[in-house]
């Protein structure tokens, strides 16, 4: 059967993208940032996977105020890189697994989740800056992701948006997804987006360096817990777009620890996790980068 075997959390901050596109990943404002990402890239090479199923928000490209799924899969077999503004980012398509796409999607919408099915999109920097983090640079023509990628977009942009409650049992319910999937395949998981930052307002620029490195204490100790963070404080101590980390939730909630305290009908533990990198950094533009690395003990 199909497994989880690793889950990735990482921000997907915008500028991350242009400085590596444009060539300033050495210059002293962003070397302390992907020196952190050193390891990430050598364990990806080490640890390659056969799908990641990679969790991130959409930002007005695929989707507008037009239509706002909550829960969103793609099932294409490919995906281009979206025009933000400034031209496509110059790196490669996106690969996809429709099989093993349309099977989640069929399993969680069996399990309760109501998910939006799409068949076609383009993806924005919430997913291809997360790859180029962990991946390095790639030849936007005759380069290649180094497997394929199932695009999984929330709503955190326009309220209501779901709660962390809500994101940390769909983690679980795509975790029986794919290992009902009869094809023995490793995946990754992957949660994006965050940490604490705030684009608008009296409040912009907002960076709270404490609350966030507890919320990571938190997310890998006791999730559970985690959880249960309500929209309040997310907003309040990390910021408007703070609540992007209730992605990280769907990431955390696959994991195997998770599993097996459901089903042993006990609280949740990061006994069953191993923490194999963890990163923190300010600034990168007007945001908090998280990053974690996971692997199942």
């Amino acid at each position: 059967m199909a497994r989880i075997t690793a889950s990735v959390f990482t921000s997907h901050v915008p500028a991350i993208g242009a400085a590596m596109d444009l060539g300033k990943t050495h210059e002293p404002y962003w070397q302390p940032l992907f020196k952190g990402y050193e390891f990430s890239k050598q364990w990806m090479k080490d640890n390659r996977p056969d799908v990641i199923f990679l969790v991130y928000n959409d930002h007005a490209t695929a989707f507008s105020l037009d239509m706002i799924p909550t829960f969103a899969i793609g099932t294409a077999a490919q995906y281009q890189p979206a025009d933000e503004g400034f031209g496509p980012r110059p790196v490669p398509r996106v690969i996809g697994h429709p099989e093993l796409a349309s099977h989640i999607a069929h399993s969680v919408i069996q399990q309760d989740f109501d998910l939006t099915i799409v068949n076609k999109m383009e993806v924005d920097h919430g997913l291809t800056v997360p790859l180029s983090l962990m991946c390095g640079e790639q030849d936007p023509v005759h380069g290649a992701w180094p497997c394929p990628v199932i695009p999984f977009a929330v709503n955190v942009v326009q309220y209501p948006v779901p709660s962390g409650q809500r994101c940390f049992q769909l983690g679980q319910a795509i975790r029986r997804a794919v290992e009902s999937y009869d094809e023995d395949l490793n995946v990754h998981i992957w949660g994006t987006g965050g940490m604490s930052h705030q684009l608008q307002g009296a409040r912009a620029g907002l960076i709270n360096r404490e609350w966030d490195n507890a919320w990571l204490d938190q997310l890998i100790a006791d999730p559970a817990a985690c959880a249960k963070t309500p929209h309040i404080d997310y907003v309040r101590e990390a910021g408007s777009e703070g609540v992007e980390l209730v992605m990280w939730l769907i990431a955390r909630g696959a994991m195997s620890d998770i599993a097996q305290a459901t089903s042993n009908n006990v609280a949740s533990s990061a006994s069953g996790v191993s923490v194999k990198h963890r990163f923190y950094h300010v600034p990168a533009s007007n945001t908090a980068v998280g990053h974690l690395i996971l692997e199942d003990a």
